[in-house]
């Protein structure tokens, strides 16, 4: 009996712990933040590799992120595959392979966003980089080439599932009006229309608000703007999507690196936000970008000589001792990492179109 007993309890642990559905699922995208980049936040920020709160989580992968037609791949085609399960081609937002970029529509594509909307969750986008940008725009829009920002806002206030993102807040206000005056869209008419105001600093976002637009120009604060959201959100008894970007390029070291170790922090402190019982946190990139520690000595900071590197060198790529930077997309794997309900199957070598799938099983729904 006892040996029983003993055999039901090994079992019992050793069941996948996170076997049952998710509420909520935040997607966390380090837009260029490859395995080099993750690296070097980690000895940026802590003199040491492995540092970072993400580095912590159980569930690791690499993911793919070639394109249908490229190995290397854009924001566009690389989000589109996260959030839709299906691989397009560079500059092609959230619509099929049979797009012609700039030429010729292809298949809308369902997104994770709009299958929570369609389940009556609330819905998120956060972006440091302009809202319109191809990856906070494949979540809700379809275009066939991500340069048509005024038509990509226009499709936020005129959704195709739901009633649209609940929260958005973002930069890149003056670009998006300007781009949608040229293509005869007036949007200011267009929101009133929809009873959707476009707020222009988080300032304005009513207290207890479930539902704002905020478009900005300049001083755009991802941190607060994520402590915002959360709560409307969490307001959803349903669950909610969040999206989260930030940016990584690292054509400027100094500054991509300190946003992603400044973003894995805000990682750590949105999953003691929420309930991790029922929250799949999913961290990846879209794509890799050439940085590369080639050097560099513990205790020795991992930018020296940069300051004087780029006043000798303003533009172009980097040479300093511990890094190379050339300044381009590449195509090798990007970590994927979750935790939470579903990111028991975050593992091995994967597709960037398999996280697609991951969350839509960890909410337990089918296509």
């Amino acid at each position: 009996m006892r040996l029983v007993s003993a055999l039901f309890l090994l079992c019992a642990l050793t069941l996948p712990v996170h076997a049952r559905r998710a509420k909520n699922i935040i997607l966390l995208l380090a837009d260029a933040g490859g395995v080099s980049t993750v690296n070097a936040a980690s000895i940026l920020g802590y003199d040491a590799p492995q540092k970072l709160y993400i580095q912590s989580w159980p569930n690791i992968a690499l993911s793919d992120t070639s394109t249908a037609s490229r190995w290397v791949s854009d924001s566009a085609a690389g989000m589109t595959a996260i959030v839709t399960g299906v691989k397009t081609h560079n500059g092609v937002i959230s619509e099929g392979p049979d797009a012609v970029r700039g030429k010729q529509d292809g298949k809308p594509l369902m997104t994770i966003l709009e299958y929570a909307e369609r389940a009556g969750l609330a819905t998120g986008v956060i972006s440091n980089m302009p809202i319109t940008d191809a990856t906070p725009g494949a979540c809700y829009a379809h275009v066939s080439d991500r340069a048509m920002w005024g038509h990509i806002f226009q499709q936020l206030l005129t959704p195709r599932v739901g009633d649209g993102v609940d929260i958005l807040f973002g930069p890149g206000r003056k670009r998006i009006w300007d781009t949608a005056a040229k293509a005869n869209i007036d949007l200011d008419a267009l929101a009133r229309e929809k009873g959707r105001p476009v707020l222009t600093t988080l300032d304005e976002v009513e207290p207890g608000a479930r539902r704002a637009v905020v478009v900005m120009d300049d001083g755009f604060d991802l941190n607060r703007a994520v402590k915002m959201a959360l709560p409307a959100l969490k307001e959803n008894r349903k669950g909610f999507f969040l999206m989260i970007e930030s940016d990584a390029h690292t054509d400027n070291p100094a500054a991509g690196l300190k946003r992603l170790v400044d973003f894995d922090k805000l990682i750590r402190e949105i999953a003691g936000m929420v309930n991790m019982k029922e929250t799949l946190l999913l961290f990846t990139a879209d794509h890799s970008f050439d940085l590369r520690l080639r050097g560099g000595t513990r205790g020795e900071p991992i930018l020296k000589g940069l300051d004087e590197f780029r006043a000798k060198n303003p533009k172009g790529p980097v040479r300093i001792p511990a890094l190379m930077v050339d300044g381009s997309h590449t195509g090798e794997e990007v970590i994927a990492a979750g935790v939470g309900p579903g990111s028991e199957k975050v593992h091995g070598f994967l597709s960037n179109t398999d996280l697609f799938k991951i969350m839509m099983s960890a909410y337990g729904w089918k296509e």
